[in-house]
């Protein structure tokens, strides 16, 4: 069978177009709490900060928030919200905590993969514990027991695609709040995070400081500190940014069909609606033989990111059905999209779209 996908001439790809900022905890949730503060407070606040920053300086990204009020969101929530959005940055900020070291300070910032030290799986175990506070979360994580070393490794096992990409924001974040807010460096780290585990495209968790330590918290909770605190982010992001998009700019130049593998399938009906089931994005291809049980695959480049679909039909119905079968086998996070063409769109715009 033929793959094919009417890509226009000289679409940009390589860009960031989109960063999701994830203010941890919220709501019944305060996150750690120190003597005078709550970090789902300071969270929000400089995750609002930061996104006003990026908007502000960069008014053609656009700017989510997982929350931008005292609200509780589940982890699988924010990692859903990230992906729906097809984010090309994820960026989620927490503060630490160290009750029996009020010495403790520093800040650190941390990406998806096997932790090394005991205080990096702490530190992972901490923030994931926020599962245990969702109603059904035996049944919404596949059985994931955040308080279990066991389960930790078996998920920081995982690596990520974007861990190169990660890294490099997680370092230039890092050297923002040591050079120039004069921050202890606790440095990069890599641990087991549910939220990075679940995120398809570049993601860091930032931990701010120590709410534990009465001299950090009174930064942290300071209008001075917050600021301080979120311009560092976003001049990393700036940076990472730049650098980004510099080493990534090309185009893609409209192609012949070519020959695929069995795993493929046609579009060729411009003006016709066609429903998909997307289970994946990645900024790098996937191997398709990782997407077991849902049937016939197809890989799109689709606004700068490589995009997985399943499930093709013409009938809004049939990809509703489709749709719950792909997530009983496993793919939790997918969700339906149709295509006009090349144009990509909800199923809301499409009903829309048809009246």
């Amino acid at each position: 069978m033929l793959l094919i996908f009417s890509v226009s001439a000289q679409t940009s790809i390589g860009k960031i177009k989109t960063v999701v900022i994830d203010a941890g905890h919220g709501g019944t949730d305060p996150g750690a709490v120190g003597r005078k503060s709550k970090e789902k407070d300071i969270t929000l606040a400089v995750s609002l900060k930061t996104g006003d920053y990026i908007k502000t300086n960069f008014p053609d990204v656009k700017v989510v928030y997982t929350r931008n009020s005292d609200v509780f969101v589940t982890l699988k929530g924010r990692a859903q919200k990230a992906n729906h959005e097809n984010a090309d940055v994820f960026i989620s900020i927490h503060c630490n905590s160290a009750p029996n070291a009020s010495t403790a300070s520093g800040v650190e910032t941390f990406i998806m993969g096997l932790h090394k030290t005991n205080d990096n799986l702490e530190v992972a175990k901490k923030e994931n514990a926020a599962i245990l506070l969702e109603a059904n979360y035996e049944d919404d994580y596949a059985g994931f027991d955040p308080t279990s070393d066991e389960d930790m490794i078996a998920m920081t096992m995982f690596q990520s695609g974007s861990m190169k990409e990660s890294n490099n924001l997680a370092y230039k974040v890092q050297r923002q709040f040591v050079d120039r807010v004069g921050r202890k460096d606790r440095g990069v780290k890599q641990a087991g995070f549910w939220v990075l585990y679940k995120t398809t495209m570049p993601g860091i968790l930032i931990e701010l400081g120590f709410l534990s330590n009465a001299s950090e918290e009174q930064f942290l909770m300071s209008e001075e500190g917050k600021t301080y605190m979120a311009s560092a982010i976003y001049r990393a992001f700036k940076e990472y940014k730049e650098e980004f998009e510099a080493d990534h700019q090309m185009t893609l130049i409209e192609e012949t069909p070519k020959e695929t593998q069995k795993d493929s399938m046609v579009i060729d009906e411009p003006t016709k609606l066609i429903y998909f089931v997307q289970i994946a994005a990645s900024k790098t291809p996937l191997k398709l033989k990782n997407f077991k049980n849902v049937g016939t695959v197809v890989e799109k480049q689709w606004n700068g990111r490589y995009i997985y679909l399943a499930a093709q039909t013409d009938d809004v119905k049939t990809i509703r059905k489709e749709l719950e079968k792909i997530k009983e086998v496993g793919f939790k996070d997918a969700f339906a999209v149709a295509f006009l063409g090349d144009k990509r769109m909800t199923l809301k715009e499409a009903e829309q779209l048809q009246k």
